[in-house]
């Protein structure tokens, strides 16, 4: 265990999606960090800056309830703290629903629905004993309204977003913020594979469905879920917030 005052963070996947871009910010704001998977490349940036890097391997899918467990650990175990977990998770299998098979179902519910289930069972408990803690679950703004052509996976989003407000609700009294921020029309590679968006011509497509009328990105993402994680605003829980460009 390390004698230090500066918070710690858990960021369940500093490979994928918002998680080397949200490593960089919490970093970036005095954090030590314990990373899931983090490259090389990547640890050496933040120690650059001050941080203490703790890096767990295998942990990427959350729907193995042992990748969380492990992150918790060599956060307690390090640092004799936990001040801050973020959690991205989720499979777009894109397809109309009398289309559907109950195997793409179970796919979807273990990406969408046990891996921040997991996820929250392994966080919530040490910030309840300890009486502080922020959490944020990145779900999908596809949860937030019927979505044309995801049927399964719009329905699993939504239940994760019920998921978090129920915990929160929960844990409020205890001082543990549980907040979900919920995604469409980012530009990152599952997103652009999904959606043909690495063709020039599907992109614009794609675009014109965005009220803003371009995709998100990630640096300004991970700007965005920072408030929810730093420690600087500790009133706010059981909240989903759409960032979509307007389109949720």
């Amino acid at each position: 265990m390390t004698d230090n005052a500066r918070r710690v963070a858990v960021v369940a996947d500093a490979a994928h999606y918002v998680g080397p871009e949200l490593s960089r910010l919490l970093a970036a704001r005095g954090h030590d960090l314990v990373l899931g998977d983090a490259p090389a490349e990547l640890v050496t940036e933040l120690e650059s800056t001050g941080a203490t890097v703790v890096v767990v391997e295998g942990v990427s899918s959350l729907a193995n309830a042992e990748s969380a467990t492990a992150l918790v650990n060599a956060a307690l175990e390090t640092f004799g703290r936990l001040d801050a977990g973020a959690a991205a998770s989720g499979r777009i299998i894109p397809g109309r629903f009398v289309d559907s098979t109950e195997e793409q179902f179970q796919k979807i519910l273990a990406g969408c629905m046990m891996a921040p289930y997991h996820f929250l069972r392994a966080v919530v408990p040490p910030m309840v004993e300890q009486g502080s803690g922020q959490i944020l679950v990145i779900t999908s703004a596809a949860g937030a309204r019927p979505t044309k052509g995801a049927a399964l996976y719009s329905a699993a989003r939504a239940g994760a977003t019920m998921l978090v407000k129920n915990v929160a609700g929960e844990v409020a009294h205890t001082g543990v913020q549980v907040n979900a921020v919920g995604t469409n029309f980012m530009d990152f590679p599952e997103f652009r594979v999904a959606t043909g968006a690495d063709d020039p011509d599907v992109r614009a497509q794609v675009e014109a469905q965005v009220p803003m009328r371009r995709l998100g990105t990630m640096p300004e993402f991970a700007a965005f879920c920072g408030i929810f994680l730093d420690g600087t605003s500790n009133f706010t829980t059981g909240q989903f917030v759409a960032y979509a460009g307007g389109w949720a």
